[in-house]
C-alpha cells in the first residue's frame, strides 16, 4: 500500500502565522443577556454608570449627622451642645430636615445624610438629653460617611469594551443598577470526530474499536475559552459523507474542528475532505511539533467570512496539546477574552504596608512593570476601602500579610495571586487626573488590543506616581499660578510631557438658577458666596480643578466646602440631583447632564511621561493614537480640542 509521507512539516510560528493570514476572527453583532447569564462574557460595548455610587451621602456608623465645625473644642469636661431634630433616619428613609448651624439629626449606619450636613459624629461620644445632643468627641469634615458618587461617579466608564465578566465586573455592573448588557457572541464550534475505529461512550465496546474521548476532551476544552461546542458525533471513513457533513457545519458555525484522519495514509480523509471545500483551503499540513506533527489548519469562505478549521491528532495527547497551542487562542480573541496568565507573580513592593496583627489581610494591587534594567513587577497598593467596588474591579491580583506580621517593608519580594485564572497586568497603566476625553482614548486603546488600566487619584499624585516611574502615563493639568503656564512647570529630569488636548473649565448650575444664570463668573461666585442656602460641591485637593477654585474663591468657603468629589462626573451629578447647587467641572460633563455651564479657564489636559517608560510598546501606540485625524475629530466633538501648539493662547 502507497502511503505519502510530510512533505511540508513547518515551524510552529510559521503555522501560525499562515493559518491566521487566511482565517476571519471578528464576528458579527453583539447579544443582550441578563446580568445572571453574563458570567465569563466579554463586554460588546463601553458601560458608563447611570447612577452614583452610593447614590447619597451614606453614613457609615450610628450616629448624628451635623456641621463639624459645630463640633470644634468638644470634649469630656466642655461638650458642645447641640440641638437634637428629633429626627432619626433609617435606611432607606429620605431626611426630612436640613442640618442648619448647631443642629443635630440621629442617623444609622448605611442611611442617607441630610443636606447641610457634612460629618457624622458616633453614638458613643455623644449623649442624648431631651432636645439637646452633647458632642465630647469633635470630627473633621468629611468623618465618618462616603459622599455620593465617591465609589463611582455617574456618567463615569466603569467598564470597557472587551472586559470579560467575572463576579468582579458583574458586582459593578449591579451596582450601578444595570440587569441587562452588550457581550459579545459566543463562538459557535463544530466539533466532529472521524474514524471507523471509533465508538461513542456507553456503547459495548468491541474488537479493534475505541471509545470516542476526544470529542468531549474538544467540546469542554471550547467552553473553558469562552465558545459554545456542537457535538456533531462520529462520522465514519467515507469521504463523500464528510464532505457534506462539513458543508452543513458551515453554514452556522464560526470553527469547526476535527479530530482524527490527519496522516496520509489511504485511510486518512479528513485532510482531503477538507481540501474539496473550497478556498482559502488547506494552509498548513504537518507542524515540526511532537506531539502534534500530522495538524492541518484551513479555512473555508462562507458569507464573506472565512471560517476556521482545524484537523487535530486522533491521538488525545496531541489533539489537546494542538488545541491548546493553535485553537484556544483565536477562539478566546473570537469571544473578545483575554490569553490565559499564570496563577502567582513575584513583585516587588515599592512602599512599606502596615497591617493589623491578629487577623491575615489580604492587600489589593495593581502590577505595573518596574522601569530597572531587569525588568520585574511592581505591586503597587490600591488605595480604596473595603466598600469599594471599583477597587477589587481594577486590581490585577492580592498579596497575604500572614495574621501575626505587622508589616510589609518596602523593596520586599511578595508573591501576587492574579484574582482570576487567565488575567494578565495591564499593557498600559495610567495614574492621575480622571477625563472623559481620556476615557474616550483608552477606550481606543483596548479595542485595539491592549490592557488599560486607569487610578483616579488627582493630578498631583499622579505626577508623583509618573516621577517614581509606577505607571506609564498620568493624567495632569496643573496650572503654575507664577508662568501660567499649565504642567511644563511641574516637570523634572525623569518625566517629559506627552501634551494631550484643550478644555474648558467653568461653574456648573442646574438651568434656570438665577444666582448664576446669564451671570460673568465673578457675579455668579459673588451672589453663591451671599447666600448661606446655596450649597458649593468641591474637588478633591491634590486636583487641577482644585487649583482653579481656590484661585477663584480665595479665602471664602461657601456651604458645602468640606464635600470634595473626585471627578467631574461627581461635581455634575451632585449639582443635577440637588445635593448641590454649583461646583467647577468641564464644559462636556455640564453639558451631558444638561446643566447650565459659566465659562471660566481654559486649560491644558496632558500626560506626564516617565522617561525611562516612553519606548514601551503601549506608550508608543498610544503617542500615535493623539495624532490621528479621526481620534482628533472625535475628541473635538465632546469638546476636547488638540491646540497647534502646546501652551497655545487660551
Amino acid at each position: 500500500m502507497k502511503q505519502d509521507q510530510f512533505l511540508d512539516a513547518i515551524d510552529r510560528d510559521e503555522a501560525e502565522r499562515r493559518w491566521r493570514a487566511v482565517i476571519t476572527i471578528a464576528l458579527p453583532g453583539s447579544e443582550t443577556v441578563a446580568l445572571q447569564h453574563a458570567w465569563m462574557r466579554a463586554l460588546a460595548q463601553d458601560v458608563a454608570s447611570p447612577s452614583d455610587v452610593p447614590s447619597f451621602d451614606r453614613s457609615n456608623m450610628d450616629g448624628f449627622a451635623v456641621r463639624a465645625e459645630d463640633t470644634y473644642g468638644a470634649s469630656e469636661e466642655a461638650p458642645r451642645r447641640l440641638r437634637y431634630s428629633g429626627e432619626s433616619i433609617a435606611p432607606g428613609d429620605r431626611p426630612s430636615k436640613t442640618i442648619g448651624v448647631q443642629d443635630a439629626s440621629a442617623v444609622a449606619t448605611g442611611a442617607m445624610l441630610p443636606r447641610g450636613a457634612d460629618a457624622v459624629v458616633m453614638v458613643e461620644h455623644t449623649d442624648l438629653a431631651g432636645a439637646e445632643l452633647l458632642v465630647r468627641r469633635p470630627v473633621a469634615p468629611g468623618a465618618n460617611f462616603s459622599g455620593a458618587g465617591t465609589d463611582i461617579g455617574r456618567g463615569e466608564t466603569v467598564l470597557r469594551r472587551g472586559d470579560q465578566l467575572t463576579s468582579r465586573e458583574i458586582g459593578i455592573l449591579a451596582a450601578v443598577g444595570l440587569d441587562h448588557v452588550e457581550v459579545v457572541p459566543r463562538p459557535r464550534v463544530a466539533v466532529l470526530s472521524t474514524g471507523n475505529e471509533l465508538i461513542a461512550p456507553g456503547d459495548p465496546i468491541e474488537p479493534g474499536k475505541v471509545y470516542d474521548s476526544n470529542a468531549y476532551i474538544l467540546a469542554d476544552a471550547v467552553r473553558e475559552q469562552g465558545g459554545e461546542p456542537t457535538l456533531l458525533g462520529i462520522e465514519r471513513d467515507s469521504r463523500e459523507a464528510l464532505v457534506a457533513k462539513l458543508r452543513d457545519a458551515l453554514e452556522w458555525a464560526d470553527m469547526i474542528l476535527l479530530s482524527g484522519g490527519t496522516s496520509k495514509g489511504d485511510g486518512d480523509l479528513s485532510y482531503r475532505a477538507v481540501a474539496d471545500l473550497g478556498p482559502p483551503g488547506l494552509v498548513v499540513h504537518g507542524v515540526a511539533l511532537k506531539p502534534g506533527k500530522p495538524l492541518c489548519l484551513a479555512a473555508v469562505e462562507r458569507g464573506g467570512r472565512n471560517v476556521p478549521i482545524a484537523v487535530l491528532p486522533g491521538f488525545p495527547t496531541s489533539a489537546i496539546f494542538t488545541f491548546r497551542e493553535f485553537v484556544a487562542p483565536v477562539i478566546r480573541e473570537m469571544a473578545l477574552l483575554r490569553p490565559d496568565a499564570t496563577d502567582i507573580v513575584a513583585a516587588t513592593l515599592p512602599m512599606r504596608v502596615n497591617s493589623e496583627r491578629g487577623r491575615t489581610e489580604y492587600l489589593l494591587v495593581r502590577l505595573v512593570e518596574s522601569s530597572d534594567e531587569d525588568r520585574h513587577w511592581v505591586a503597587y497598593p490600591m488605595g480604596k476601602g473595603s466598600g469599594s467596588v471599583t477597587a477589587f474591579s481594577m486590581a490585577d491580583g492580592f498579596v497575604a500579610i500572614p495574621r501575626q506580621q505587622e508589616y510589609l517593608e518596602a523593596n520586599s519580594t511578595v508573591e501576587v495571586q492574579l484574582l482570576s485564572r487567565g488575567q494578565q497586568p495591564a499593557d498600559l497603566v495610567v495614574i492621575g487626573s480622571h477625563c472623559v476625553g481620556l476615557d474616550l482614548l483608552l477606550s481606543e486603546m483596548q479595542a485595539r488590543g491592549f490592557r488599560c488600566k486607569f487610578l483616579a487619584v488627582g493630578s498631583t499624585a499622579g505626577l508623583e506616581a509618573a516621577k517614581r516611574g509606577e505607571c506609564d502615563l498620568a493624567g495632569v493639568h496643573l496650572l503654575d499660578p507664577k508662568t501660567n503656564v499649565y504642567n511644563e512647570p511641574f516637570l523634572n529630569e525623569r518625566v517629559t510631557l506627552l501634551h494631550g488636548y484643550e478644555r474648558m473649565q467653568g461653574i456648573v448650575y442646574r438651568m434656570g438658577d438665577t444666582r448664576f444664570e446669564g451671570k460673568s463668573i465673578a457675579d455668579a461666585a459673588k451672589t453663591a458666596l451671599a447666600d448661606p442656602d446655596c450649597l458649593f460641591i468641591n474637588r478633591n485637593r491634590g486636583s487641577g480643578t482644585r487649583i482653579l477654585i481656590d484661585r477663584l474663591l480665595g479665602d471664602a468657603r461657601p456651604a458645602g466646602w468640606s464635600i470634595e468629589a473626585r471627578s467631574h462626573n461627581a461635581v455634575a451629578a451632585a449639582v443635577e440631583q440637588g445635593r448641590a447647587d454649583w461646583g467647577v467641572a468641564i464644559e462636556t460633563v455640564a453639558r451631558d447632564g444638561g446643566l447650565g455651564f459659566l465659562p471660566m479657564q481654559a486649560e491644558l489636559y496632558d500626560f506626564a511621561l516617565p522617561i525611562c517608560r516612553g519606548e514601551r510598546p503601549a506608550v508608543q501606540a498610544f503617542r500615535a493614537l493623539l495624532s490621528e485625524e479621526p481620534i482628533r475629530t472625535r475628541l473635538a466633538e465632546r469638546g476636547f480640542r488638540i491646540p497647534s501648539s502646546p501652551q497655545a493662547p487660551r
